[in-house]
């Protein structure tokens, strides 16, 4: 039996799932696996098999099947770009709704990379980047050295929200995490429903809730911890996205006892163990190096490498460059991290960059803003300006120039001139992409 299953097979009686309000022992579990791999046994090791759908006691098995048989496994959600995604990796098998069928890729000519994890005899990991800059990147992982990373993990009994998704890397370190500690997963049908998932965490006392600062920050718009009892929430871990200091503050408010808990990590390195202090992390177990203020990263976990793209953001020592913007502060001698935006982000305004996030920090500090979002418009004298999306609490109406005069008023000894948003929009809400993170205007 696979290593990962021989860990959390002890766990037998423990919950290990709830879906649909329905609960799953790990022998549940165990039993359905089975069946899987009764269902996958024609299948040669080795094989592609994409995985089409969200966390579902249904896919979660069947997952944890294809370890048994050394499958390359390709979680992909219900998106109309999936033909591509199947296309790019050379897809063997699609299993969806408890079928499994044959591709038109069945045998085809794999990628060298591809080759290498059936060599050895891996259980193989595709993930899709997001594709915000262009076609999403096909990443390719042996799964099997992210697996071995939870195997010391010790038993936990806690419920966890499966908040992230599927098919994203810190969704499945969510699902492997919480079945290596032999705690309960819950899952989620609407992310998008605040009140759904306050009621899920209320009625399951769930104890970890891993989420977007995008994601928080409804949470508290919608200020459904008025109406339900999130009294149970004892850790929250954020990523993917940079948390503006006043969100933290006033969650910190809202949830005094509740642990806030930063993490880190991309898609190509895999996880980051890291400490938290005063929204800045301190990365352990994993190499960095900061260039022009760019985090730099290697990892024991990091991919393969891209099946449909080159591999040139690895520099010659195997350092991926992750994109983000970094000041280094030391904290008792220790270096600590804080993230203060995208490389891809930054605002070039007559030869002076903007990070965004620097200026909605700034933003988000007027009392009666509750949400903001700093963007470029094209200027034919700078090549750029700075122009602002925001969204005022119920309370307040401000015309887009009453806005704006306020927020030039407000930022004027905060801020350098050319940061200072030149447009100003009131909006009624901003766009959250499927991942829960701001959409970026270009």
């Amino acid at each position: 039996m696979d290593k990962f299953l021989e860990k959390i097979a002890v766990y037998a009686d423990n919950v290990a799932l709830i879906c649909d309000d329905r609960q799953y022992t790990y022998t549940d579990l165990f039993n359905e696996i089975q069946n899987k791999i009764n269902l996958l046994r024609e299948i040669p090791s080795g094989a592609i098999v994409a995985i089409v759908g969200d966390y579902s006691f249904d896919n979660i098995s069947f997952l944890l099947a294809c370890l048994n048989k050394k499958l390359i496994i390709a979680p992909l959600l219900e998106n109309s770009d999936n033909n591509d995604k199947i296309k790019e990796s050379q897809i063997d098998y699609i299993y969806q709704n408890d079928r499994l069928t044959p591709t038109q890729y069945l045998g085809s000519t794999k990628h060298n990379i591809i080759i290498k994890l059936i060599k050895n005899n891996s259980n193989g990991l595709i993930l899709f980047s997001s594709g915000s800059t262009g076609k999403p990147k096909a990443i390719v992982h042996d799964l099997d050295n992210i697996l071995n990373s939870y195997l010391d993990k010790k038993p936990k009994n806690m419920n966890i929200l499966l908040f992230l998704m599927f098919d994203h890397i810190g969704g499945l370190n969510t699902l492997f995490n919480s079945l290596s500690l032999g705690a309960c997963a819950i899952t989620i049908k609407d992310r998008k429903n605040i009140e759904s998932i306050a009621n899920l965490i209320q009625n399951y006392k769930i104890s970890l809730l891993p989420a977007s600062p995008s994601f928080l920050n409804l949470l508290l718009i919608s200020e459904v911890y008025k109406v339900y009892d999130l009294s149970s929430l004892r850790l929250i871990t954020y990523g993917t996205e940079k948390m503006p200091d006043s969100l933290l503050e006033r969650l910190k408010i809202i949830f005094p006892k509740v642990r806030f808990h930063q993490t880190f990590g991309t898609s190509e390195v895999g996880i980051a163990q890291t400490k938290t202090k005063d929204n800045m992390i301190k990365l352990e177990g994993i190499d960095y190096k900061i260039i022009n203020n760019e985090l730099y990263l290697k990892s024991k976990t990091q991919s393969l490498g891209y099946l449909n793209a080159d591999n040139s953001v690895f520099d010659d020592d195997g350092y991926f460059a992750t994109g983000d913007l970094v000041e280094s502060i030391l904290v008792n001698g220790q270096e600590y991290l804080k993230i203060i935006g995208r490389s891809k982000e930054v605002i070039n305004v007559g030869g002076e960059k903007v990070l965004p996030n620097e200026v909605e920090g700034v933003i988000l500090q007027i009392p009666h803003i509750i949400d903001c979002l700093v963007y470029p418009e094209t200027n034919s004298i700078t090549g750029q300006s700075v122009s602002a999306k925001i969204v005022l609490d119920a309370h307040t109406k401000l015309t887009n120039l009453e806005a704006k005069k306020q927020i030039r008023a407000f930022c004027k000894d905060k801020l350098a001139t050319f940061k200072i948003p030149s447009k100003v929009e009131v909006v009624d809400s901003l766009a959250i992409s499927e991942r829960f993170k701001k959409v970026r205007m270009k």
